[in-house]
């Protein structure tokens, strides 16, 4: 348990599976939806493209225009995807702080669904 919540292991890493849950019903009425193990945690894929990942570091990675990056950064619970010690513009992570509520964990799923589906199906 971390924090009152369950924890699966996914490739030595873990992730919050009640986050993941959550998530899934956020996203269940989407089509093209798929869940892959990646990360360390569960990635949720439209059409193929990455949308979120319940992340094995705890909290949400989340997908987002990449010219809307600097500007997500100023809110709170916000930080840089930070992948191969470089900022991946188009990618933030969320604390679990950020993605608490109903209404937060919402807003971003939303926003990594509406840039995935922006994207070629794979």
């Amino acid at each position: 348990m971390v924090a009152g919540r369950r924890v699966t292991q996914n490739h030595r890493m873990a992730y919050d599976t009640d986050l993941a849950d959550r998530v899934r019903e956020l996203i269940a009425a989407e089509r093209g939806v798929d869940e892959k193990p990646m990360f360390g945690g569960l990635a949720f894929l439209i059409g193929g493209n990455m949308s979120v990942c319940v992340s094995g570091r705890g909290g949400l990675m989340v997908r987002v225009p990449p010219e809307d990056t600097e500007q997500l950064l100023g809110l709170d619970h916000v930080e840089p995807m930070i992948m191969s010690g470089r900022q991946t513009r188009g990618w933030l992570r969320v604390s679990a702080d950020g993605v608490a509520s109903t209404r937060q964990l919402q807003t971003w799923v939303r926003r990594g669904v509406e840039q995935a589906k922006t994207l070629p199906a794979k």
